[in-house]
């Protein structure tokens, strides 16, 4: 099966599932969204009000945040990967329950990651972090110590480099948190840059 294929099978699955009270008062499920080839993924944690209204993850004020940090380290959307831990969005867009996470993405980002097989695994925000490094063995720390730095890790079946960033929502409301946003966007790059010295 091909890796088209098996995206659509998954987001398939995402679209009839209903294994958690989410399923069950979403508009739209997001499954993700991007470059199946992607050598970065970015990983959410749950879609927000727009995402919901549209079935694209990262579409509200924080995708337009992404977009624009993408752009000023020479990437572009087209050209990587967007998915959330879950891919029904909470309730008042309240965090996501640990129970929630498990289960959507035991089902579903755990399949993501092996099909995508991304160089960079960029965890955005303190949830995504929290859950993606605790699969690796890796105690959970706060997000403003961690940020930046650099994992390498294998907690979904494929070793990938796996960085930590802030949340662009959270940005939105904290120049500070952009300022560092914007220097952990550039470690992204260098990073990659070791992969390919030529690609940038």
């Amino acid at each position: 099966m091909s890796k088209e294929e098996t995206i659509k099978k998954i987001s398939a699955e995402v679209a009839a599932c209903v294994k958690c009270e989410l399923g069950k008062q979403r508009i739209h499920v997001v499954p993700g969204d991007g470059d199946l080839d992607a050598e970065i993924m970015f990983i959410g944690e749950a879609p927000g009000r727009q995402e919901d209204l549209r079935g694209l993850p990262f579409v509200g004020a924080a995708g337009k945040l992404l977009d624009k940090l993408l752009h000023k380290v020479g990437f572009s959307r087209e050209k990587v990967y967007i998915t959330n831990l879950v891919k029904c969005r909470p309730p008042e867009n309240r965090d996501p329950t640990l129970e929630e996470i498990t289960t959507c993405s035991g089902l579903y980002l755990n399949r993501q990651v092996q099909v995508i097989r991304p160089k960079l695994l960029v965890m955005l925000g303190r949830h995504s972090a929290a859950y993606i490094l605790s699969k690796a063995g890796i105690e959970e720390e706060s997000i403003t110590r961690i940020h930046g730095k650099v994992y390498g890790i294998d907690s979904f079946g494929v070793p990938v480099v796996a960085i930590p960033v802030f949340h662009p929502a959270a940005a939105l409301y904290n120049l500070k948190y952009k300022d560092l946003l914007e220097e952990d966007f550039k470690v992204l790059k260098s990073v990659l840059e070791k992969y390919d010295p030529d690609r940038c």
